[in-house]
């Protein structure tokens, strides 16, 4: 049984501004989580000087990250859910056209293999 996916992307040669842009990439990554079906609990994003920014979108079914290059028109992005019926795809097409990325390359993964797992309440908000 696989508890949690846990998806890399790299992004690559991607329009340089969005990479230094935390506000519209913000509001990419949260319609992209919405479209993918993601439940929003709350963000934090840091610019960082000269260069980049990082960014991490909880979810109640646990969360998207970003770091940005710049200087390299790169993103790496961490997709983690441990709700099958979170759309990745969604999020990660949506997000590479925002970036205007060239190419990309994805490494899926499958997390927790072969613990047992009870039911639970993943994707769910708190309250």
């Amino acid at each position: 049984m696989t508890l949690a996916w846990h998806t890399l992307i790299d992004y690559h040669d991607c329009d340089s501004a969005r990479l230094t842009d935390p506000g519209g990439l913000r509001t990419v990554l949260l319609e992209a989580i919405s479209a993918a079906g993601g439940t929003y609990v709350t963000d934090v994003f840091h610019q960082f000087s000269p260069h980049g920014l990082s960014g991490v979108v909880v979810i109640a079914e646990s969360h998207v990250a970003i770091h940005t290059w710049p200087e390299h028109r790169f993103a790496a992005v961490d997709i983690f859910s441990c709700s099958p019926s979170l759309d990745q795809e969604a999020v990660i097409v949506r997000l590479g056209a925002w970036l205007g990325a060239e190419w990309r390359r994805i490494d899926p993964r499958e997390r927790g293999l072969h613990v047992h797992r009870a039911p639970t309440d993943c994707g769910k908000k708190d309250g």
